[in-house]
């Protein structure tokens, strides 16, 4: 483990599921992802981890007993996403995946340019017959996404989801609108914001330290966007963003000569000053 982390519970609790990973013989391998692979965990972080299974006994293994075996479980259950979430008995959080270990190792190489693990030796706490080593390693690299085409990309999609914001809005489907805004709109914001400015490094998770990764300026412009679910409050933080959607198109557009459609963009913002 040549990672350590400031958070020593979380240290223990990875030292404890490498332990308990050694010495479970279904067990074919075991990796880590998320912010200790990123070399940022703290004490509020989670421990995440795929299980890779043996394939013989993939269909047997109870992914909850073997968790429950690192500490207490408050809660477990399987997530929206399939993955078994649980909450330790000191709170911390984790996230499990269990795979048989054929298909899931092999599907790593797949994850090129969407998961970076700089130090893939740290993230990797079990690998029984060198596979998921050599695959992780592929991922050792980052590569940021492609300035251009992902630009044009984004101004679409901001375009295309703000206009439906703006009719979900009309509509009166006030709590639909404040979702669209802050749970599909703010994010490409993010990311389009971050890849004006050279900080793609949680291009994933567009929010994560963006007050240590962006300029104040940004910052500002973003806390702007924000707002209630108040049909007032809504409709000045949906102006807001859109304002500066096109602020951060029209930056794309001058830089990299990404399409503007300014006759689109200006009716998007008269039917939100509509309201």
């Amino acid at each position: 483990m040549s990672y350590v982390s400031p958070a020593p519970v979380l240290n223990r609790r990875v030292e404890r599921l490498r332990e308990i990973a050694e010495a479970e013989p279904r067990l074919e391998g075991v990796l880590l992802y998320g912010s200790w692979t990123l070399g940022e965990s703290d004490e509020h972080s989670d421990i995440d981890a795929y299980l890779f299974v043996r394939d013989a006994d993939a269909d047997s293994f109870d992914g909850r007993e073997f968790v429950a075996r690192i500490a207490p479980l408050k809660l477990a259950h399987l997530n929206m996403y399939g993955v078994l979430a649980v909450v330790f008995d000191d709170l911390m959080r984790g996230e499990f995946h269990v795979d048989p270990a054929g298909p899931g190792i092999g599907s790593i190489a797949s994850w090129e340019g969407m998961v970076h693990l700089p130090d893939p030796d740290s993230a990797v706490l079990l690998d029984r017959g060198g596979r998921l080593t050599a695959a992780a390693r592929r991922l050792a690299g980052f590569r940021p996404p492609e300035p251009v085409a992902t630009a044009q990309e984004l101004c679409d999609e901001l375009a295309n989801w703000t206009l439906m914001l703006a009719h979900v809005a009309a509509r009166g489907e006030i709590a639909r609108a404040y979702n669209l805004l802050h749970a599909v709109v703010a994010p490409l914001q993010l990311k389009l914001c971050r890849l004006l400015r050279g900080s793609t490094a949680h291009w994933l998770t567009p929010s994560r330290a963006l007050e240590q990764d962006l300029p104040e300026a940004d910052r500002a412009r973003y806390l702007e966007t924000t707002g209630g679910a108040r049909p007032g409050e809504l409709r000045s933080a949906a102006m807001e963003s859109w304002r500066w959607s096109r602020e951060l198109a029209a930056e794309a557009a001058a830089r990299w000569g990404t399409r503007l459609p300014l006759q689109l963009h200006d009716e998007i913002a008269e039917l939100l000053a509509k309201g």
